[in-house]
C-alpha cells in the first residue's frame, strides 16, 4: 500500500473507533455491531504493523476499553483488568493451544472453557468478607466507582459465605440483563414512546450508568453478575480456574454449571459447536466462548502482553448476518407520533426465518451509517431479536446514488414534524387526527396491561377505524351488534365474544385505565405510582407540576405531560365519557393479607405453560404475595417448570433441594388459603 494512503486510512480508522468507543463506554450506546468493530481493528491493527510510524498516540489498539465517565468518581483497580484477544477462526484457537504448548513443552497442559456473558466487566472487592466496592473496567488500569449502584446486583452476595474471613478479595466477572427482562423493558419503553434500546447490552451499561437507580428496583429490573476470575484471596492458593469457579461457588455466586473442563483441542472444539447453538436456551446474550489455560500458575508463568493475557483466548461466534439491497426506507408513526424509518430490503435468509424489513432506528442512525437507496447492506438481528441495519458494503455502491433525507412532514397526515433537539427522535404533533396516532391508541388501551380485551387486535382496530366505527378508545363502548354482523369475517359468536370481551373491561382496576389512556412518557409502574398516590382522576387531574413532581419516580418531563393532557379538552371529554360507561377511576383498596398466600416466597420459571404466557404466570405470583428472579440459588423456594425446562436449571434446583412445582401446583397453592402449607407437606422433587 502506498504510505500516504496507509497514514490517510490509519487516521481515519482511528477517529472512528476512537468515536464508537466514545459511544460505548461513555454513552452506552452501540452505533456498529462487534463483528464490525472487530473486523475494523485487526485492519488498523494489521496497517499499524506494516506502518509503525504512522500509528496515533490515541490508537485503540492500545487500550483496553475508554476513559471513564463522568457520572463517578474514578478509582484505580487492584489488579489490571485486560482485554482478551479474540477471533472468529476456530484455526487461531488450534495456534492458540499449539502456543501456549510450545512455550511451556514440559508442563502437562489442560484447559477450562467457559460461555462469554455479552455485558458489563466489573472487579469487585471484599474486605473481612464483606462487600466493599464496585468498579467498572474503565480503560483498564482504572474505572467507575459504582458501588452505590450495589443494588441492582442483586445475585452477588454482600457476604461471602466462608468460615474463613480474608482480609481483601478481588472478584472479576461480568454484569447482563437477562434477555426476558430486556424484552420487558423494550416493551415499557414502547409503551411510553420512548426509543428502543438495542442490545442488553448497551441496556446493563447505561443501568450501571446512572445515579438514579429507584426506577430500576421498582421496575424489578436486576441486573445478573456472572464472576469470571477470583484474583486474590489472602493467603489461601487456588491451584486451578475450576477450582476457583467452585469456590466462588461455594461463596454464594452464581456460577452457570455451563463450564467444562477441557484435556485437549477435541474437547475445545467439542464445547464451542455445542454452545454455539445451546446458547440461545440461556437467560442471558452469550457472544462466544473464553478458553483458559486451566493451571492459574502457568497462566502466570506465561504472562501477558500489553494489552492481553497469553493464557487465554474468547472464541467469539459470528452474528447471524447477511447481505441484501436496501430498497426504500418507509416511515412508521408510532402511537405518541414518533416516526420511525424502515429499511424495506430485498428479502433475504436471517437465522431461519425471511427478512424483509429492519430497524434504522432515527435519523442519527442513518447518517452514521451513510444509507443510500440501492447500497448493498448488512442486516443481524440486535440482542437475537430485533433485525437491523449494521452496516454498508461501500466497494458496492453506484454512481449516482444519493443519500437518504430524512422525512420532514408526517407520512401519515403531512403535519411538519417537531424536533425537541438536534439528536432527539422526530415526531407528529397531530395527536388529534393522524390515523396511526389514533388506532396506536386504541390498540395500547386494549392491550393486556390497559384494558386486557383480548378479542380486539390490530386487525380489527383497523377495520373498525376504516368503517367509522373507531376513533377514540370511549367509542369501543359504543359499538353494538348490529353495526358490526355486516362486517366481514363476522360471525354471531364473534360478535359475541368481542362485545363480551369489552363489557368485562370495565371492571378493570384504575392503575390500569390510567395507563390505557397513553399519556405521553406514563408506562406502566408510572401509572400505578400515581393512581396509589393521588387515589383518584380528580385529584390527578387538579394538581400542580410541584404536587406532581412530588409523587415518586415523577420528573419534570413526566409532569408536563401530564398537565398537558390534562388541559386539552379532547382527553377531558375522553375521561368523561369513560366514566360514563363505567370504568373505575378510582383506586380500590389494597388486597388484605389471606389474598396474598405467596407472601416471602421466591419462585424461578422455566418452560412453557399451558394458560399462561412466561410474563403472565410471573404477573401471577407477584399479585399473590410471591417473587419471580431469574437466576436459581439457595434463596430460591421453588423452581417452576412448564413442558421444555431448561435441564441446567432443573438439575441445578436438584442440587440445591430447591421444590420443583408444575403450574397444577401453583394454582392448588393460591386457590385455597391453607393450600401452601398444605402442599409444603407433601413436597417432593420431581
Amino acid at each position: 500500500m502506498n504510505p500516504t494512503i496507509a497514514k490517510e486510512r490509519i487516521e481515519a480508522l482511528t477517529r472512528q473507533l476512537n468515536n464508537y468507543n466514545k459511544a460505548y463506554f461513555q454513552e452506552a450506546k452501540s452505533l456498529v455491531s462487534d463483528f464490525e468493530y472487530d473486523k475494523l481493528l485487526a485492519s488498523l491493527e494489521k496497517l499499524e504493523k506494516a506502518f509503525p510510524m504512522y500509528r496515533l498516540a490515541d490508537s485503540p489498539t492500545q487500550r483496553v476499553g475508554e476513559q471513564s465517565s463522568t457520572n463517578f468518581p474514578t478509582v484505580k483497580h487492584l489488579y489490571r483488568m485486560r482485554s482478551l484477544s479474540n477471533t472468529y477462526e476456530e484455526k487461531e484457537i488450534k495456534q492458540f493451544v499449539q502456543r501456549i504448548k510450545n512455550r511451556l513443552p514440559d508442563e502437562k497442559i489442560d484447559f477450562l472453557c467457559e460461555i462469554k456473558a455479552d455485558g458489563v466487566a466489573l472487579s469487585l472487592t471484599y474486605v473481612n468478607n464483606r462487600l466493599t466496592q464496585i468498579i467498572t473496567r474503565g480503560d483498564g488500569t482504572k474505572g467507575d466507582d459504582i458501588t452505590i449502584n450495589t443494588p441492582l446486583l442483586r445475585n452477588v452476595p454482600l457476604v461471602l459465605k466462608s468460615d474463613q474471613v480474608f482480609k481483601e478479595v478481588t472478584i472479576h466477572g461480568e454484569a447482563a440483563m437477562p434477555k426476558a427482562m430486556f424484552k420487558a423493558l423494550n416493551n415499557s419503553y414502547e409503551a411510553a414512546g420512548k426509543p428502543l434500546l438495542a442490545n442488553p447490552r448497551n441496556a446493563t451499561a447505561g443501568m450501571l450508568r446512572t445515579k438514579k437507580i429507584a426506577e430500576a428496583l421498582k421496575k424489578k429490573q436486576p441486573l445478573t453478575f456472572t464472576p469470571y476470575r477470583l484474583c486474590a484471596v489472602g493467603d489461601a492458593v487456588t491451584a486451578t480456574q475450576k477450582a476457583a469457579l467452585q469456590r466462588l461457588q461455594a461463596w454464594g455466586f452464581d456460577v452457570p454449571p455451563t463450564y467444562q473442563y477441557c484435556k485437549d483441542i477435541v474437547a475445545i472444539m467439542q464445547y464451542i459447536h455445542h454452545w454455539e447453538q445451546a446458547k440461545h436456551h440461556l437467560p442471558i446474550m452469550v457472544d462466544g466462548i473464553v478458553i483458559k489455560l486451566n493451571n492459574l500458575a502457568l497462566q502466570a508463568q506465561i504472562g501477558a502482553t500489553a494489552k492481553v493475557p497469553r493464557g487465554m483466548i474468547a472464541y467469539k461466534y459470528k452474528p447471524d448476518q447477511a447481505a441484501t439491497i436496501l430498497k426504500e426506507v418507509t416511515y412508521q408513526v408510532g402511537r405518541t407520533g414518533v416516526v420511525t424509518p424502515v429499511a424495506i430490503l430485498a428479502p433475504v435468509a436471517l437465522a431461519g426465518t425471511t427478512v424483509k424489513r429492519a430497524s434504522l432506528y432515527n435519523a442519527k442512525a442513518i447518517a452514521m451509517l451513510d444509507l443510500q437507496i440501492g447500497d448493498r447492506v448488512f442486516i443481524e438481528k440486535g440482542g437475537d431479536i430485533i433485525p437491523k441495519v449494521t452496516g454498508v458494503d461501500q466497494q458496492q455502491r453506484k454512481a449516482g446514488q444519493k443519500p437518504i433525507k430524512f422525512v420532514t412532514h408526517c407520512p401519515a397526515c403531512n403535519s411538519l414534524l417537531v424536533q425537541e433537539s438536534e439528536d432527539a427522535l422526530r415526531y407528529c404533533p397531530n395527536t388529534l387526527s393522524c390515523p396511526p396516532q389514533l388506532k396506536g391508541r386504541i390498540l395500547h388501551f386494549v392491550q393486556r396491561k390497559a384494558l386486557n380485551i383480548t378479542t380486539i387486535g390490530n386487525k380489527t382496530i383497523d377495520l373498525f377505524f376504516e368503517k367509522g366505527l373507531l376513533r377514540q378508545p370511549a367509542d369501543l363502548f359504543d359499538l353494538t351488534a348490529t353495526q358490526i354482523a355486516p362486517l366481514e369475517g363476522f360471525q354471531k359468536k364473534s360478535i359475541d365474544n368481542l362485545l363480551q370481551g369489552i363489557e368485562a373491561a370495565k371492571k378493570t382496576p384504575f392503575s390500569h385505565v390510567l395507563f390505557g389512556l397513553g399519556i405521553r412518557h406514563v408506562g406502566f409502574t408510572i401509572a400505578e405510582k400515581l393512581a396509589t398516590h393521588f387515589g383518584n382522576i380528580d385529584d390527578l387531574m387538579a394538581a400542580s407540576e410541584e404536587t406532581l413532581c412530588a409523587t415518586p419516580e415523577v420528573g419534570a418531563k413526566i409532569a408536563h405531560s401530564l398537565i398537558t393532557y390534562f388541559k386539552h379538552p379532547t382527553y377531558r371529554a375522553e375521561i368523561a365519557r369513560l366514566r360514563e360507561v363505567g370504568l373505575s377511576f378510582v383506586q380500590a383498596k389494597p388486597t388484605i393479607a389471606d389474598d396474598l398466600p405467596l407472601t416471602g416466597k421466591v419462585f424461578v420459571v422455566s418452560g412453557v405453560f399451558k394458560s399462561y404466557s412466561r410474563e403472565e404466570i410471573r404477573d401471577y405470583i407477584q399479585k399473590k404475595g410471591g417473587k419471580v428472579v431469574g437466576q436459581l440459588s439457595s434463596n430460591v423456594d421453588f423452581l417452576l417448570t412448564g413442558t421444555k425446562p431448561g435441564p441446567q436449571k432443573v438439575t441445578k434446583a436438584k442440587a440445591l433441594a430447591i421444590a420443583i412445582i408444575t403450574e397444577e401446583a401453583l394454582e392448588k397453592m393460591t386457590k385455597k388459603k391453607k393450600g401452601l402449607s398444605s402442599l409444603l407437606l407433601g413436597m417432593h422433587l420431581i
